[in-house]
């Protein structure tokens, strides 16, 4: 979902793209790890979508969504009349989602790719990442924000330590009670905890599904909107593939469990974690006094 407001006007700093594209699609379904990182829980039962068919249906751009590869990997395409995009087919509360994203390459200003969970209605929960796309050479922007009872402007953005077009890379939630974790290649970038004891909401009430689009913001997404499309490039195109989901099966009860309780984050998980925030982050909400000079929010002050 793009922010309410324009208020990050970037200036990337030039880095060298590649336009070669390899896309391997895989049929093997890869064993989740459950302990990655310190994460422990009560009980999960661990999730391997055997394909794209089972697990997710493509909701609108008609032909611009397509999947291929016997399953194994989707595609999303933009070009000048529409967008497109897919969602999953069931609802998750608490537990891991994985998915390998190759993002467009080449001169991507204007485009965003979403790939995000949310419920629905006004007081929809969500947790978003966005990737800002750039004139080619620049730096994509991972935009990364938490809605709760259907308020946001939560944004932290970050610029990756790679070429998100080269490759596939991982990107990942882990949506526990306690906290919400986003990380990339297994590194964790953002921890959003629950502060509901300074009256802060967090999600953990409203299943979600996933829900990925490629789409046109360039009123908004490069550099303030003042970069825009160039659809001489049409079509932009984005590939998925081994999407993984855990759950993690609790009773009503079991928010109390210390398993649920314990640290997401072991100390080398930690480590990871100040060095992309201090490294690679470009935004933080959380610092920009300008933007909330009746004081941060409260969960900022933890």
């Amino acid at each position: 979902m793009p922010p309410s407001n324009t208020f990050l006007h970037i200036k990337t700093p030039s880095k060298t793209s590649s336009s070669s594209f390899s896309i391997m699609a895989s049929s093997t379904c890869i064993n989740f790890y459950a302990l990655l990182l310190g994460v422990v829980a009560t009980s999960m039962v661990a999730k391997c979508a055997a394909n794209f068919y089972q697990d997710f249906d493509l909701t609108w751009g008609d032909h611009r969504a397509k999947i291929f590869g016997g399953g194994q990997l989707l595609s999303l395409s933009l070009d000048k009349v529409s967008g497109s995009g897919f969602q999953s087919k069931k609802e998750y509360l608490f537990g891991r989602i994985d998915m390998q994203l190759k993002l467009v390459a080449g001169n991507s200003a204007g485009t965003v790719t979403a790939y995000y969970l949310s419920s629905q209605g006004p007081t929809h929960d969500e947790i978003d990442f966005e990737f800002l796309g750039n004139v080619s050479g620049d730096p994509y922007i991972l935009h990364t924000n938490v809605f709760t009872q259907g308020k946001g402007n939560r944004e932290q953005q970050f610029y990756l330590w790679f070429d998100p077009t080269r490759n596939f890379h991982t990107y990942s939630i882990i949506w526990k009670p306690q906290h919400i974790i986003f990380l990339v290649d297994n590194i964790p970038i953002r921890v959003f905890k629950n502060a509901e004891s300074a009256g802060v909401p967090f999600p953990k009430n409203q299943p979600m599904r996933i829900y990925s689009s490629l789409w046109n913001a360039d009123d908004w997404a490069t550099r303030g909107g003042l970069v825009k499309t160039d659809w001489s490039k049409a079509p932009f195109t984005a590939y998925y593939r081994n999407f993984k989901a855990t759950e993690f099966s609790v009773s009503s009860n079991s928010f109390s469990d210390a398993a649920w309780q314990s640290t997401e984050l072991d100390a080398y998980g930690r480590r990871r974690l100040r060095w992309v925030q201090k490294y690679f982050m470009i935004y933080n909400y959380c610092n920009d006094l300008k933007r909330f000079p009746q004081g941060l929010p409260a969960e900022c002050k933890r």
